[in-house]
């Protein structure tokens, strides 16, 4: 191999690189000076932002009252009509319930057709989240968008309504409360939603409907986006996490079709008091902007009456073309093509002598020694870094401040391992080497075939490697493996992403499926890296870089006032035995956790003092504390008690004493249900048996003044719950003195936090 063979491999991986990443994001230059007013102004969307996203504004706050106003009168200023719905409403799955505040307005069309849903959340996650990226960047893109879009005075043939939505972050309760209870939501057609789990990175798409998604691809790629993002893994990823966003109502409870547009990037801000103004990367802004100009262009004149199919397709990012397509049931067809021509493949090199059989077995051992030990490595090394960082624990998101770091030096990691295992073989021929991670390829497709066909695109690498080896194996000179490494470049495209998106969006503890996509991808391009008479350099670059980066990421590892620590207190008193316990969920104490947990304290959880968590978290240090009297809890009113055939029914109303969050209601005996409300809302209404669980979380809203409840159960059985009132006020409370953060710290996420929990037991 020539040196100008080599350069020119080189720069077509590292090119190919790049571009994978820049193909599915904008630039984040702009100017808006010269923009008209009929254009899209990214400088009005960030004028709208730091409006809303000065405080955190959950449900049932000040300042979520505050925000809704603003965005009530911006939609009055742009000419829209503008509807607060008041709904009271329960979702069975998170047992959450709040009386919610939708913002609604509507654009009519010139025609009856079905209508499109604009959809975005205005309320930011409890307690303390500012909510910028989540999700006030979809508020202001919509806010925007519509403006620019109502300036040009062209008349849509679809309605087009907006729907600012409340209580997501409780519990998706106002997307549920609009499907429910609001007449416009009979007519929709399709749903935009745009959302962010984290503050930056590329927009992704994801559908989300409950048949087939080909005709929703075709009018995606009919509105032609600028930069799409998005493959058919994705919403099977998405599947996994343990959050759901307000289109999943929309597809569960009214069969109705939509597209998620988020980013995920910079995950430590999610619902973090970090999720700023300041930290939301404009180019995912931008991005979020381009979405909803070319969608809603499109599908507001589009027929979106039918957009349920009986097919299914794979799509994925592919080079120059955008989003490479192509329907489910070529899978199969693919994945045996793919095996004939390995078959002929193999005949043709074995008869041209470019292969042996020797050969050919003996490249699986550098292979599956490369596969193996990197994800073994990656797996224990990860374990190892949160012995040696045990802090990391305590940024629950699970990407850590420097996690970006740790991808990059992980990624470097399995390289040198790969190129370790292959050089102790480099008098093995490349073909030969080839053929064993094309196998497991073609393995890895029957497998996606049968569980996960939206990885169907796995087949595309398949594809490139066999087409690179025939040119090997029938070019009579020694080929040029710059020609190699170019074929080659569709699956460094499609693969270089998912490398980084798998630990960002699942966390760093799955950086050895990372390891796993490296060994793959570079065991398809060993013949470009086989040639080099220097492999050994590559090696020792490899190793060299990939320590430099462990390094940098520990130097990186200390908190400071742009990486901020989590931490957590929480005070707990029992009304009924008039015991109190301090709680923590750090793992790790600091300067304030330590004014509480000084000495004396226990390691473990309280037996039923936490409550109800995304990621079900427990305390992991307790403290014995002084019972304060001067904690009021909420009066208890029965309004009814009485027996009707073989049912008791029970009315009761409490009455807060000081400013409660939140009521949580757990069932602690078998009780036989027939009918249960709160407030307005129906729990239950059908007979159902509940033994130990949560039956309510009740979030008190701006309107509540109390909370209502009313049981219906069997008379012979008896009613023992046990009641939470959770107020966030431990540090502004007078009957506290605690310090409060220093700059370099946060109240922790997805966790009660900051708060006084007072329960007690009430039996009847």
């Amino acid at each position: 191999m020539t040196s100008t063979t080599k350069i020119y491999s080189l720069l077509i991986f590292l090119v190919t690189i790049y571009w994978s990443f820049s193909d599915i994001i904008p630039n984040a230059t702009f100017n808006d000076k010269n923009t008209n007013s009929e254009e899209f102004s990214i400088n009005n969307a960030l004028h709208h932002l730091k409006k809303i996203a000065q405080k955190p504004h959950s449900s049932g706050t000040n300042e979520h009252k505050l925000v809704q106003n603003y965005l009530v009168n911006e939609l009055n200023k742009i000419g829209l009509e503008t509807e607060v719905q008041v709904q009271t409403v329960f979702n069975e799955k998170w047992k959450s319930c709040t009386t919610v505040e939708n913002i609604i307005a509507k654009i009519k069309g010139t025609s009856n057709n079905k209508s499109l849903l604009l959809l975005s959340h205005y309320d930011s996650n409890p307690h303390s989240s500012i909510g910028a990226s989540d999700a006030g960047s979809g508020v202001v893109t919509i806010l925007e968008g519509i403006r620019a879009f109502l300036a040009k005075g062209e008349k849509p043939k679809n309605d087009i309504i907006i729907l600012f939505s409340d209580a997501e972050e409780l519990g998706l309760l106002g997307a549920k409360a609009f499907v429910k209870h609001h007449p416009l939501a009979k007519n929709i057609g399709l749903v935009l939603n745009f959302e962010a789990r984290g503050s930056g990175g590329a927009s992704y798409m994801l559908m989300e409907t409950n048949g087939k998604n080909s005709k929703l691809l075709n009018e995606f790629l009919k509105a032609n986006p600028k930069h799409p993002a998005a493959n058919s893994l994705m919403y099977s990823v998405y599947k996994m996490l343990p959050n759901d966003t307000d289109l999943t109502i929309f597809r569960e409870k009214a069969d109705i079709n939509g597209f998620n547009f988020a980013f995920i990037g910079d995950h430590f801000d999610y619902h973090t008091e970090q999720d700023t103004y300041d930290r939301l990367d404009r180019e995912s802004l931008i991005h979020q902007k381009e979405y909803f100009t070319s969608c809603l262009n499109y599908f507001s004149n589009a027929d979106l009456s039918n957009l349920n199919s009986n097919k299914d397709s794979v799509y994925v990012n592919f080079p120059i073309i955008g989003l490479l397509t192509f329907p489910f049931s070529w899978i199969l067809p693919f994945i045996v093509i793919t095996i004939l021509y390995l078959f002929i493949l193999i005949f043709i090199g074995i008869k041209k002598k470019k292969l042996t059989l020797k050969g050919i077995f003996v490249g699986f051992l550098p292979f599956f020694i490369a596969l193996i030990g990197s994800t073994a490595v990656s797996f224990i090394l990860w374990k190892l870094l949160l012995f040696i960082h045990p802090y990391y624990k305590d940024i629950l998101q699970g990407f850590t401040y420097n996690g970006y770091y740790y991808i990059a030096a992980f990624v470097f990691l399995t390289l040198w391992i790969s190129f370790t295992s292959y050089n102790s073989f480099k008098n093995n021929k490349p073909l030969d080497l080839l053929i064993a991670p094309i196998f497991v390829w073609i393995l890895i497709n029957f497998a996606i075939l049968k569980y996960l066909p939206g990885a169907g695109f796995f087949i595309i690498p398949v594809f490139m490697a066999l087409i690179g080896s025939t040119f090997l194996i029938l070019k009579k000179r020694k080929p040029h493996t710059a020609l190699f490494a170019f074929i080659s470049i569709p699956t460094i495209y499609i693969f270089s992403p998912l490398i980084k998106t798998f630990p960002v969006g699942l966390g760093l503890k799955n950086l050895f499926i990372s390891s796993i996509f490296v060994v793959l991808v570079i065991a398809l391009l060993v013949p470009a890296f086989q040639e080099y008479k220097k492999k050994n350099l590559w090696q020792k670059l490899f190793g060299f870089l990939s320590i430099i980066i462990f390094i940098t990421a520990t130097f990186k590892s200390n908190f400071s006032t742009n990486k901020k620590k989590p931490n957590s207190l929480v005070y707990i008193q029992n009304s009924d035995e008039e015991t109190a316990f301090w709680g923590t969920y750090n793992k790790t104490l600091d300067s304030y956790t330590k004014q509480v947990f000084n000495s004396n304290f226990s390691e473990g959880s309280i037996a039923s003092a936490e409550t109800k968590s995304k990621y079900n978290t427990r305390f992991n240090y307790y403290k014995k504390a002084t019972f304060n009297k001067q904690i009021k809890t909420s009066k208890i009113e029965v309004n009814l008690d009485t027996i009707v055939g073989n049912e008791r029914e029970i009315w009761l109303t409490i009455k807060p004493q000081r400013k409660i969050n939140k009521y949580e209601i757990f069932n602690h005996k078998k009780l036989s249900i027939s009918y249960f409300t709160a407030n307005t809302a129906i729990i239950y209404d059908t007979a159902k048996e509940v033994k130990k669980e949560t039956l309510l979380v009740y979030s008190m809203a701006n309107s509540d003044d109390n909370l209502k409840i009313a049981l219906k159960f069997n008379k012979e059985e008896q009613l023992h719950i046990t009641l939470n009132e959770i107020s966030n006020d431990l540090l502004s409370h007078p009957e506290f003195n605690l310090q409060k953060r220093n700059e370099e710290m946060i109240p922790m996420p997805f966790v009660t936090n900051d708060a006084i929990i007072s329960t007690k037991t009430i039996s009847f």
